[in-house]
């Protein structure tokens, strides 16, 4: 199981965190997201066949893409 944290500057209100949760929970191998629009991060647990690159490509489909 890994962990991961991502900033996501587009984050503005309980909306885009509830639309971030949503998606990522979607994404095989994804079992618990974070997400917090003060603080602009996302934390995300997954497995296998979820990845690293595959999150944040979702995010950036969905408009939230992760700062580099």
């Amino acid at each position: 199981m890994e962990k991961i944290n991502f900033i996501v500057p587009a984050i503005n209100c309980g909306h885009c965190v509830q639309t971030i949760k949503t998606e990522l929970l979607d994404l095989e191998g994804v079992s618990e997201v974070t997400a917090d629009a003060e603080t602009k991060q996302v934390k995300v647990v997954y497995d296998n066949p979820a990845t690293e690159a595959s999150i944040k490509n979702l995010l950036k489909e969905i408009n939230y893409p992760v700062q580099e």
